[in-house]
Order: C-alpha cells, then structure tokens, then sequence
C-alpha cells in the first residue's frame, strides 16, 4: 500500500486581535508578524492590532510594516469605539 501522507493540523486560531502595547517597535514588528501568519493559516481575514496612542512612532512603525506585508490586503484605523487610531484594522488577502 502506499505511504499515507498527513498534513499538519492547522495551527490554532489566535484570535482577532494582537496587542502591541508597551513594546518598542524593534519587538513589536516581529510580534505582529508572527500574528499575522497565524492568523492567516487559521483562516482570518479581519484583524485588529492594537499599538496605542503614546507618541505614536509604534503605529507608525506597524503601519509601515503591514503596508508592505504580501498577506495584507488594507488596512485603516479604528473606528472610534474599537480604539480609533490607538489600533489599526488590517483586512487578509483571501
């Protein structure tokens, strides 16, 4: 009989948002994007990730970073009740 070939289990899903918070941007970025890889094995499309207000230099930074990153589609800030600019919005490629 022919070997059976198994695939791994999907990983488990992380939820739909990531924070950020506290970090410098240095450890945040490779935080963000082990989440969005994470995210989009378990099958995500809409994510939040949460970075803050502070000076905003670590929303600028994550920004940066998700608008070069191939498995982001758009992203936009926050409405106001779910943390407006102190969190970003990132839509998946489907």
């Amino acid at each position: 009989a022919a070997p059976r070939v198994s695939l791994p289990p999907p990983p488990p899903d992380p939820g739909g948002q990531t924070d950020v918070r506290g970090h410098t941007a240095d450890d945040a970025l490779p935080i963000v994007e082990q989440y969005l890889d994470t995210a989009y094995r378990a099958g995500r499309t809409r994510l939040t990730v949460i970075h803050g207000h502070g000076t905003g230099a670590l929303r600028r930074a994550v920004r940066a970073m998700l608008r070069e990153h191939a498995l982001v589609s758009n992203l936009e800030a926050a409405p106001p009740r779910e943390g407006g600019d102190g969190a970003t919005i990132v839509t998946l490629v489907g």
